[in-house]
């Protein structure tokens, strides 16, 4: 049967052997590499079809289809039509300015849509799957995206299938289909063939892309990829499917259209007052009146806020990405700034998980094992003494028997030893190929195996042997001791006596008391394919070990770091509390006499117990995953914002239920994955405090942004609006419509200090003061009653001082200028601008002052500096002089102009004092006195 015979629609009804001819694969070797190199470049990537980006043009008339740009479109052909009208005198100034600003505006909205696009691009190479494949004969780990037809694909508990597969061998094989055809209950999966009638939900020699396998093992052979899948097909239904806005998103778009239905009600208003109080009378004059009107909407209106948004949340999560945490989802990254408590895992996460085995336990001797890491080599001794014979026999038989009993392995890299697949079994393997083999080890193929969970806490193979088949049995040691009846000697089987079995318990308490995780290994020979769970009895006591995961360095200022800045962490792992304890202590998570609670404790607790208990208990051992799940909820009613960690598949209900799920990226399964919000790149609890430092930072920057861009946007409209009702007192007067700005003044400061301050001020760096506060409440505010007041303050001032410049330039007002109107509009439009530009630096903190690491911000630098250097560009450049009526400023002006838009600087200097001073005293924000926004 060739390649191009095979129907990957029938697949499931044919044997085995057929499938992997058919497919021009190996059931042993899989495909060359040569080969799969060859149906990669055929077949392109093993990926969904994603909806098209859009093009240039897309974005730009996306930007241009904002109601406000179709007003000022029209503006723009009304005021042009004037101008023919009128006899075509000069240049069309106002038209062409606002068209050009319009563009302007078009283009850097477009740039900020590619430049997110490209942000999420980017995050999602980082967190693309992996997958096992055998080529060549070796076992490889590969992007899911390289996947071929005609692979062999390595099926293991925790593994999300990357293509559909037909299953060639199961061992306890099962998958969770639901997401595909909605059975809620997990799905036996073997390699007979089945009716080619079956509908795909009982097709059980067949596994689907995406689907999850829940236990067990087995191998397939890959039929379909990417779009050619059962879920591609379904996929191509939905590439057009819109992106609905997330709810932070939502929040800013509702404040946006919030402000834009105020602002454009003072428009209309400001326009009625100009129609009354000017001498409107002729088209010329009326299109002004418009103009004016519209770009006030336009400019006061923070129509980019959604934009900057989603650019500054890319930026941010890149960061993050770039300090080994790997956020899914963009809003997910400002949770972190709200979190409460982080409940850690300890292996791996707080630990190096690099396991070693340190410690076995023998009859009656306890053997020290030494080495470095995975390296198969190390010295070994008892009580300081070389091995005897009986003793390194049954050593040998222990560590065999527990390494031949896993799927891990070790292998050499130019860098080191390191562990492939699981670390403890690996630490198992190096430890036996120290000690050597002995003949007492099965050798012979597995028959059948019982996978290890976490409500049984043991699992079980079968393997073939000479004399007969043998199942060995590894797991807790107080698990396991309880299903034994005899215990290995070197003579023979003895029985396990109740003495004996208090001798091992109280030696594996004290393996644990040291630090050290416990594991204890039996066997049974009287047993046959398929294993049952009764099986796990009668069996004999081969001994336990102690294995040693030392605490990552990092870890400890780590923990203290979280304490610092409020929040509590705790540990929660499977492991024995006595190892637990010593590592918590260890990293400064509990202290000597702290309480540790432990998995069968926790079932006699009920929900309102359990929640009191999680508030004051550091430590949670020998807990199962439902175990971990009701302590997020716990947690939770109590009012604490949760990040939990795991890695495991029955980890993900506590993933999915936690404010922030976050799973490991090196050892987690890709089922633990998918539920989490955030994975962490290198399982380390460091990266998870200098996450939550970014996601506090995330809602600082959005703060200050959002501070900068409101407080601008008022005080642009508070300077037309006090200069038209207060014009005579300004000298405000003459022929045609009166106004302090021109429309094009308003539309080009728009322009020039909206997006790119807004911007630098969306990617500040981190400030280290953000951990030194306790975290924010949830349900804050991202623009409370405090911030609103300052914007109001700072709006209020920008208007006062540009109007004051404009009555000391014109002449007729009280302050006595000798200026024509041109003149004292530049003026007073420059003092605005730079009053913009000194707004800036004070938006960094609603608390903190402007000075504080003012030059940190490098981006922010430059945007001040661009924007100076173009206002200079716009009062100084004749034909630019032409499109927004300005006249050139003597450097007396200019000094003037600085030293009057300083004082926005100043009097916000003046509030963030008095607002320190009563935090000082007490005063209603006391929690937040070092509060940075």
């Amino acid at each position: 049967m060739s390649v191009a015979l095979l129907d990957a629609a029938e697949v499931h009804a044919l044997r085995p052997d057929d499938v992997v001819e058919g497919l021009g694969s190996d059931a042993s070797l899989g495909l060359a590499n040569a080969e799969a190199a060859r149906r990669l470049n055929d077949d392109g990537p093993n990926a969904l079809e994603r909806a098209p980006k859009p093009s240039w043009i897309g974005r730009l008339s996306r930007e241009l289809r904002d109601p406000l740009v179709g007003l000022l479109v029209v503006a723009v052909a009304i005021s042009l039509a004037a101008w023919l009208l009128e006899g075509r005198h000069g240049f069309p100034y106002d038209a062409i300015a606002i068209t050009a600003i319009l563009t302007l505006n078009a283009v850097i909205g477009a740039v900020q849509s590619h430049r997110a696009d490209n942000a999420a691009a980017a995050l999602e190479r980082l967190s693309a799957a992996q997958a096992r494949v055998v080529r060549d004969g070796l076992h490889r780990q590969v992007p899911a995206t390289e996947v071929v037809v005609g692979d062999l694909v390595a099926l293991r508990a925790g593994d999300t299938l990357p293509a559909d597969v037909r299953v060639l061998s199961a061992f306890g094989l099962r998958t969770a289909e639901a997401s595909l055809t909605g059975e809620s209950h997990p799905v036996d999966k073997a390699a007979d063939p089945v009716a080619r009638s079956l509908p795909i939900a009982d097709r059980a020699s067949m596994a689907y892309s995406g689907t999850a396998v829940v236990a067990g093992r087995g191998i397939g052979v890959v039929v379909a990829t990417g779009m050619t899948t059962e879920v591609g097909q379904i996929a191509s239904m939905l590439i057009r499917t819109e992106r609905l806005p997330t709810p932070l998103e939502r929040d800013i778009a509702g404040l946006g259209r919030l402000l834009g239905s105020l602002v454009v009600a003072v428009a209309i208003v400001v326009m009625a007052v100009l129609a009354m109080t000017s001498d409107v009378s002729s088209a010329s004059d009326a299109i002004d009146v418009l103009l004016l009107g519209v770009s006030l909407a336009v400019a006061a209106v923070p129509e980019g806020l959604p934009a900057v948004l989603s650019v500054v949340l890319a930026i941010s999560v890149q960061r993050m990405a770039s300090r080994n945490a790997l956020v899914k989802r963009l809003l997910s990254a400002e949770t972190l700034g709200a979190a409460t408590v982080i409940c850690t895992d300890k292996t791996g996460t707080l630990t190096r998980n690099e396991m070693m085995v340190r410690v076995a336990v023998v009859g009656r001797n306890r053997v020290d094992i030494g080495g470095v890491g995975y390296e198969p080599a190390g010295e070994i001794s008892a009580a300081g003494q070389s091995l005897d014979p009986p003793v390194e026999r049954a050593l040998a038989v222990l560590l065999g028997s527990a390494a031949v009993a896993g799927d891990s392995d070790i292998e050499a890299h130019p860098d080191g030893w390191r562990a492939v697949g699981n670390p403890t079994e690996a630490a198992l393997v190096a430890a036996a190929r120290k000690v050597g083999d002995v003949a007492a080890v099965p050798r012979g193929p597995r028959l059948s195996e019982l996978g290890f969970t976490s409500d049984r806490k043991r699992m079980s193979v079968l393997l073939s042997d000479t004399d007969g088949d043998i199942m060995i049995t590894k797991g807790a040691p107080d698990v396991l001791i309880t299903r034994c009846r005899t215990e290995w000697e070197d003579t023979g089987p003895v029985v396990l006596t109740p003495e004996r079995r208090k001798w091992w318990l109280d030696h594996v308490e004290a393996l644990a008391a040291e630090g050290l995780r416990t594991m204890a290994v039996a066997r049974r020979t009287d047993v046959a394919a398929p294993l049952a769970e009764a099986d796990e009895t009668e069996l004999e006591w081969l001994g336990a070990v102690g294995i040693d995961d030392p605490p990552r360095p990092e870890a400890g200022p780590a923990v203290r770091a979280a304490h610092d800045s409020g929040i509590r962490v705790v540990m929660v792992t499977g492991d024995h509390p006595g190892t637990a304890t010593r590592i918590a202590q260890l990293v400064g998570i509990a202290v000597p006499g702290d309480p540790v609670l432990t998995g069968p404790e926790l079932d006699h607790l009920d929900d309102a117990q359990l929640a009191a208990k999680a508030m004051t208990t550091p430590v949670f051992a020998r807990v199962t995953p439902a175990h971990k799940l009701r302590l997020v909820r716990a947690m939770q009613s109590q009012g604490d914002v949760v990040a939990m960690t795991g890695d495991g598949v029955n980890d993900a209900p506590a993933l999915k239920a936690a404010d922030l799920g976050t799973a490991m990226g090196c050892t987690g399964t890709d089922v633990a994955r998918e539920a989490s919000e955030m994975i962490l790149l290198d399982d380390n609890f460091a990266t998870i405090v200098a996450a939550v430092s970014e996601g506090r930072t995330i809602w600082h920057n959005i703060r200050s942004f959002l501070r900068y861009l409101l407080s601008s946007n008022v005080g642009e409209v508070f300077t037309v609006l006090l200069g038209i009702v207060f014009a005579s007192a300004i000298g405000l007067t003459g022929d045609g419509v009166l106004a302090p700005l021109t429309a094009s003044q308003i539309l080009w400061i728009n322009l020039l200090t909206d997006a790119a301050p807004a911007m630098a001020l969306g990617v500040d760096p981190v400030d280290p003061l953000v951990m030194q506060l306790p975290p924010r409440s949830p349900t804050e505010r991202i623009v409370d009653a405090r911030m609103q007041r300052g914007i109001v303050v700072i709006g209020i001032t920008m208007a006062v001082v540009t109007l004051v410049m404009f009555d000391l330039q014109r002449s007729g007002g009280l302050l006595g200028g000798s200026s024509d109107l041109d003149h004292a509009r530049t003026a007073g439009f420059t003092v605005l601008v730079f009053a913009q530009v000194f707004n800036a630096f004070n938006a960094r903190s609603d608390l903190v002052s402007a000075w504080h690491g003012w030059a940190r911000n490098r981006m922010l630098l430059g945007a001040a500096a661009l924007a100076v250097l173009l206002q200079v560009a716009v009062v100084h450049v004749p034909f630019l002089n032409e499109a927004f009526s300005t006249s050139p400023l003597a450097l007396r002006d200019w000094i003037l102009c600085a030293l009057l838009a300083s004082v926005v600087l100043w009097v916000a200097e003046l509030r963030k004092w008095n607002l320190r001073r009563s935090v000082t005293a007490g005063g209603p924000q006391s929690r937040n006195t070092k509060k940075p926004a």
